[in-house]
């Protein structure tokens, strides 16, 4: 069984957005690709008060100063195809309100007709969260806890009533709904993270930091499922953050997903062999234009599927 396939919609400042975003989305679904998705930054700190990730010393790169908002992108997508699914990998839930993020979502899903994948994470900029946050860094896995119940009752049968820590529905109609049950899809690395996954999502969204790490946390994550009696399948979509390049190199110290489209294919291959759903390619960062990118993409998606991924 071949391994889904999708694609990183364009949102870096080397794109136009109106015109870009429908041109690569509609390209993307005619070579064949399952699903478009956006990822989140709200901004650029400068000077930096914190490292990429978190982690001290690490530069933000060029191209997260001037990322579009994901909703605004993936419903420009939407309204360009018909059969991909829309996703976000991730949506950073606790910088949304959570009432107004479910409706957004629901109404993106009733437009395109039941094909939005609600990918969220918690984040780790504090000047994205001193910014746009309703809660403060330190509260933000309860922040998601109440992003994901307020979306599933948002998304259920009227009457609406919820009764949270920020959120308080009184008995309500909230419309629309969705076209279907929406999936909910978390990024987890911590232990409570996974848990939080295990006992509330319906799949993961692992980062592609190369094969052994992401079998290891897999297994993890199996493993916990049975411990905590989940029968649900958990779906599974890796990010894969593509650079492009001629360069050949080979050898343990190759980035994953680094270098000529080749050993690109051959990363996606050696990920699509550890069981994954689905990997999603972002390739926007290597491309100069829309016209580069879709070339890239479209040589990216038949080398895999030729190379049977």
């Amino acid at each position: 069984m071949t391994t889904r396939l999708g694609l990183g919609l364009p949102q870096m400042r080397q794109y136009d957005l109106g015109r870009d975003v429908p041109d690569v989305a509609r390209a993307a679904e005619r070579t064949g690709y399952d699903s478009l998705w956006v990822f989140e930054r709200a901004l650029f700190p400068e000077p930096a008060t914190q490292g990429l990730y978190g982690v001290e010393g690490l530069p933000w790169p060029d191209e997260y100063r001037n990322v579009a908002e994901p909703l605004v992108t993936l419903t420009l997508a939407a309204a360009a195809t018909e059969r991909a699914e829309l996703g976000t990998s991730v949506l950073v839930a606790p910088l949304h309100n959570p009432f107004q993020l479910a409706r957004a979502l629901a109404s993106l899903d009733a437009a395109s007709g039941g094909r939005v994948v609600a990918g969220f994470g918690t984040g780790w900029s504090h000047d994205e969260y001193a910014a746009a946050s309703f809660r403060p860094f330190a509260e933000r896995g309860r922040a998601l806890d109440e992003v994901i119940a307020v979306c599933r009752a948002v998304w259920g049968p009227d009457p609406v009533v919820y009764e949270g820590d920020l959120t308080r529905i009184a008995s309500a109609v909230v419309g629309p709904k969705p076209a279907r049950r929406v999936p909910v899809l978390l990024a987890a690395g911590s232990g409570k993270a996974r848990r939080r996954l295990v006992d509330h999502a319906d799949g993961w969204l692992p980062g592609g930091v190369g094969v052994e790490a992401v079998a290891a946390q897999w297994r993890r994550l199996r493993e916990l499922a049975e411990e905590r009696g989940r029968t649900e399948p958990i779906r599974t979509v890796l990010r894969a953050n593509a650079r492009h390049s001629s360069s050949t190199r080979a050898g343990a110290g190759r980035r994953p997903f680094h270098g000529s489209v080749d050993r690109i294919v051959e990363d996606l291959a050696a990920h699509a062999a550890l069981g994954l759903d689905e990997i999603l390619v972002d390739l926007q960062g290597s491309a100069r234009d829309a016209e580069e990118l879709k070339d890239l993409a479209a040589e990216v998606y038949e080398k895999a599927r030729a190379a049977g991924v």
